[in-house]
C-alpha cells in the first residue's frame, strides 16, 4: 500500500513538466482555473496514446494545461475540440498551444456552456472525453460522453477525489455527492470499465465496452 507522501510525491515528480506546460499552469493558477498536476497530465498523455486517440473531447479547457497533454500522447494528426465558457481561458490556452509549436488544425477552441455545446458533436466520433468542469454536472457530462466516445474509446473525470472530500463520508455537500454518485454509476454499470487513479486530485478513467 502507498501510505507515505513521499511516494506520492515521487509519482507526481516522475515526469518532469516542460516550460511550456508550466508557463500555462502559472496562467491558469492566476485565473482560478486550476490545472490538473504533471503526475495526472502524464497519465492523460498516457491514456490519450494507450487508445490511439485522433480525436479527443475535452469539457473544461482552463490555460491549456490538460489541452497540451493530451495532444501530445494522440496521434500526429490528432484534433482536440475543447470547450470552456470562458473565452479569456481559451485566449491563454490558444496561446500556450501555439508556444509550444502545435499547429493550429489540430485543436478547435469553442466557447460556451458544455452541456449546450456537447449535444451538437457528432456521436461516437472521438476516442477520448476528458471531463474538468462542473462537479455538480459530471453525471451529465457521462450521458453526454457515452453518447459522443467510440466503442472501446475512454472517459477521463478529473477531481474524482475533490480534495480528499470523496473518501469522507461526512462530506456531503453537492460537489462531493456528485463524484461519489458518478464513482458508483460506472462502478455497477456492467458495459464499462473503470479504474480510480490517485494522481493530481484524483482521475476516474472509464473504458467503453469496445
Amino acid at each position: 500500500m502507498i501510505t507515505t507522501a513521499a511516494s506520492l510525491a515521487f509519482a507526481e515528480d516522475l515526469h518532469p513538466e516542460d516550460d511550456h506546460a508550466a508557463n500555462a499552469r502559472a496562467h491558469g493558477e492566476r485565473l482560478g482555473a486550476v490545472p490538473v498536476s504533471p503526475g495526472a497530465g502524464a497519465a492523460l498523455s498516457f491514456l490519450a496514446a494507450s487508445v490511439s486517440a485522433k480525436a479527443v473531447a475535452e469539457i473544461g479547457t482552463g490555460a491549456g494545461v490538460s489541452g497540451l497533454y493530451l495532444l501530445r500522447g494522440m496521434a500526429p494528426d490528432g484534433v482536440l475540440t475543447s470547450v470552456d465558457f470562458e473565452a479569456e481561458h481559451q485566449r491563454l490556452a490558444r496561446e500556450a498551444f501555439s508556444a509550444a509549436g502545435i499547429a493550429p488544425q489540430r485543436f478547435r477552441l469553442i466557447t460556451g456552456s458544455a452541456l449546450e455545446v456537447l449535444p451538437r458533436l457528432i456521436d461516437h466520433g472521438y476516442d477520448l472525453v476528458f471531463v474538468d468542469g462542473d462537479k455538480v454536472e459530471y453525471g451529465e457530462y457521462l450521458d453526454e460522453a457515452l453518447r459522443l466516445v467510440r466503442p472501446g474509446g475512454v472517459i477521463v473525470f478529473d477531481n474524482a477525489l475533490w480534495h480528499d472530500r470523496v473518501a469522507d463520508p461526512a462530506q456531503r455537500d453537492p460537489q462531493t455527492a456528485a463524484i461519489r454518485d458518478l464513482i458508483t454509476r460506472v462502478r455497477n454499470e456492467e458495459t464499462l470499465r473503470s479504474l480510480l487513479i490517485p494522481l493530481g486530485d484524483g482521475l476516474l478513467a472509464v473504458q467503453v465496452a469496445g
